[in-house]
């Protein structure tokens, strides 16, 4: 089996590492804990590695599915990939213009123009070779820029680390929403079938429904108790003006905050899934939250980032590798069946049932084979 190589020319060491392993029905939310994998395994994918150096984040992933097109958001640059070939056929970097290398966030819009949100270099906007950079200037809320979400009807959403922009795609008017929200640290934002936007942030979570805002908090069930003992920590790291490296530790230990809230979807039954640091992932069925942890057989505790594939199959990424929720059971992917490093801080979902997962040191793509 051979592999295409994804690459940037700003980086030293880029290499393809390929590995091979074998390792329903849409799910039905119960906090059981089966964790044989007889029904996961029915479903084999094979691990594909697509490293692009040791020292290089891959932050965030977005399909676009009209161009056949990957978008690989990196701590050095950007990338567009071709779905069926795997060849890259765009790098961007700050000469492009990227204003900051290190991109956070990728929302692809309805009029198909591409948005990298940046780490203390704003948002660049791209389709067609051309470009518009946003900064504070412009009415972006801050430098900082971590989430994006489009409303049916628009807005177009932008969370920073100074809450949120709602921008009118037509007049590109910014329009910045703070003390509304439950905390202006924004990480997540999800839209649901009733148009009503969920964000996540530092403090928990806030959902805006028509003009009224409703939040939410680990006394309100967001969030699963501290049963291991974690040190508390009121700040994991991220809430700093410096994001290079993400740290799950606290003076050497894994730490616990229940209202951080660092990746949010909603499925199509419109029950908002929010990812925690350190309370695993929480579930709202519309009247209270319920939460998933290493106890039911999530991988880590930890949760960056969180997608549902076409059959309805949850896929959570967290510090201890990815996790395959199918509602039933659990299976999980982590370096010694295949992927690059244990931290997934991005996912995407691919129609064929591919699942692509970003990490440090590169893109693994989890091929499925039961076609």
């Amino acid at each position: 089996m051979v592999g295409r190589l994804l690459a940037l020319p700003i980086v030293a060491i880029i290499a393809l590492v390929l590995s091979a392993c074998s390792d329903g029905e849409s799910p039905v939310p119960e906090e059981s804990r089966d964790t044989t994998e007889t029904a996961a395994r029915d479903v084999d994918y094979v691990p594909e590695n697509f490293a692009v150096g040791d020292e290089v984040y891959v932050r965030s992933l977005a399909l676009e599915p009209a161009h056949d097109a990957l978008w690989v958001g990196t701590s050095v640059g950007v990338m567009e990939i071709d779905l069926n070939t795997t060849d890259v056929r765009n790098t961007f970097t700050r000469d492009d213009p990227l204003a900051n290398e290190y991109v956070f966030a990728i929302g692809i819009d309805s009029h198909g123009y591409k948005w990298f949100g940046t780490n203390a270099g704003g948002v660049s906007r791209y389709r067609d070779d051309e470009w518009k950079v946003f900064f504070p200037m412009h009415g972006l809320a801050d430098y900082w820029v971590y989430a994006f979400a489009e409303q049916a009807e628009g807005p177009f959403w932008i969370g920073t680390w100074a809450g949120v922009n709602a921008v009118d795609l037509a007049t590109l008017e910014f329009t910045t929403y703070l003390k509304e929200l439950i905390n202006e640290w924004v990480y997540g934002i999800a839209v649901d079938s009733n148009d009503r936007v969920w964000f996540g942030t530092e403090g928990g979570i806030t959902m805006l429904d028509r003009g009224r805002w409703t939040h939410w908090t680990h006394a309100d069930g967001l969030g699963a108790p501290n049963v291991a003992g974690l040190s508390p920590s009121t700040n994991t790291g991220l809430g700093t003006r410096r994001r290079d490296d993400l740290t799950v530790l606290s003076e050497g230990n894994e730490s616990y905050n229940p209202n951080y809230v660092f990746s949010v979807h909603v499925d199509a039954a419109d029950t908002v899934w929010a990812g925690t640091w350190g309370g695993g992932v929480a579930r709202y069925d519309g009247t209270q939250w319920h939460n998933l942890t290493s106890r039911d057989g999530l991988a880590g505790n930890i949760v960056y980032s969180i997608a549902r594939d076409a059959e309805g199959v949850f896929w959570f990424g967290t510090n201890k590798g990815l996790s395959r929720y199918d509602g039933k059971h659990w299976r999980t992917f982590d370096r010694s069946s295949g992927l690059l490093e244990n931290h997934v801080y991005a996912i995407a979902t691919q129609a064929n049932g591919d699942v692509w997962v970003g990490t440090k040191r590169g893109v693994t793509r989890l091929r499925h084979n039961s076609k």
